[in-house]
């Protein structure tokens, strides 16, 4: 019997192995540069399109947050919906880059008021 006890607990260590997902460091990288480049360049697109609207105030900001929200729908459907698959957690889709893109954003929206307000 204490042999039965034995190989049962090490079918259980092996399931528990297999049941810990890992992630090549460098793929995982890679995914996060996607996500960092995809909101930055979509941030940018967002920020001329909203000063050329001449989006002022709350109206801009609320504008940038559909963008970013269009992004994260955007990266979930690239990633077939099975995030965990290609990054730890679903905050680096939502989350990660989102103030980056924010500054990115404003920038390019000002500039873009003031241009089209000017001339």
């Amino acid at each position: 019997m204490g042999h039965n006890e034995s190989g049962g607990s090490e079918k259980k260590s092996s399931e528990s192995a297999n049941d810990l997902q890992t992630f090549n460091a460098e793929n995982l990288q890679s995914n996060m540069k996607v996500i960092y480049y995809s909101r930055t360049f979509l941030s940018i697109i967002g920020g001329v399109i909203a000063g050329i609207l001449g989006f002022t105030g709350l109206t801009g900001f609320i504008f940038y947050f559909l963008i970013m929200a269009i992004t994260s729908l955007g990266l979930v459907g690239k990633a077939k919906f099975s995030v965990h698959s290609y990054f730890d957690s679903w905050n680096r889709i939502i989350l990660d880059g989102f103030f980056g893109g924010l500054m990115s954003f404003v920038l390019f929206w000002t500039f873009a008021y003031d241009f089209v307000h000017i001339f």
